[in-house]
């Protein structure tokens, strides 16, 4: 049995919306994108490759999906994060994307039952199934009790708009703290376990 964790990049006030550059997210008028950029550091690297390793398949939303093939099949392959990226098994949830339109290596294409072949996904094999990004997948996950793990790259920063990771969820999540890491960058690394599913 898999388990399925979300890595996600946020602010204090849990904004997750474009945090890699200023126009990889400008959807709701949101101006502040690049905003994670200032504070990557060894510690969040280092700690970001140890994630990877254990991860033995990726799920994405489309757009998060499309947005990292246009980027890590060209990085060299003596990069650790760009060699996990581009050699693991890669599933993408989508309605608009055919097998044949994928031209990064080794992706998958998730349509229909989205939930049953998540869960067939997690029944097979060990290993991490690692979600990066992907907010309107995760809401998905959330509400259907999916996610085993939570690794929460805390940044300190309020930005006051922007989407979050945690939006009208359906239920309370009641969670374990399992790790906690402070970066050179005040950024806080934290794990968090589903305790008991739903509260």
């Amino acid at each position: 049995m898999r388990t399925l964790g979300v890595v996600e990049f946020v602010t204090l006030d849990g904004v997750m919306q474009g945090l890699g550059g200023p126009d990889e997210d400008r959807e709701g008028g949101f101006t502040h994108g690049g905003w994670s950029a200032p504070y990557g550091d060894e510690v969040l690297g280092r700690e970001a490759g140890a994630g990877m390793s254990q991860t033995t398949a990726y799920l994405f939303g489309r757009k998060t999906y499309e947005h990292m093939a246009a980027h890590w099949p060209n990085e060299p392959a003596d990069n650790p994060m760009a060699a996990s990226l581009n050699g693991t098994p890669k599933y993408v949830v989508t309605r608009t994307k055919r097998p044949e339109d994928l031209g990064w290596a080794h992706s998958h294409v998730i349509d229909g039952e989205v939930v049953a072949a998540i869960q067939g996904l997690k029944s097979e094999g060990d290993g991490f199934i690692t979600v990066l990004g992907s907010g309107v997948l995760v809401q998905t996950l959330i509400a259907y009790d999916l996610v085993d793990v939570y690794r929460i790259m805390l940044h300190p920063l309020v930005l006051g708009t922007g989407k979050r990771l945690f939006r009208e969820l359906p239920h309370p999540l009641r969670l374990r703290l399992t790790g906690c890491t402070q970066t050179t960058t005040d950024v806080l690394l934290l794990t968090y376990e589903r305790e008991t599913g739903v509260a």
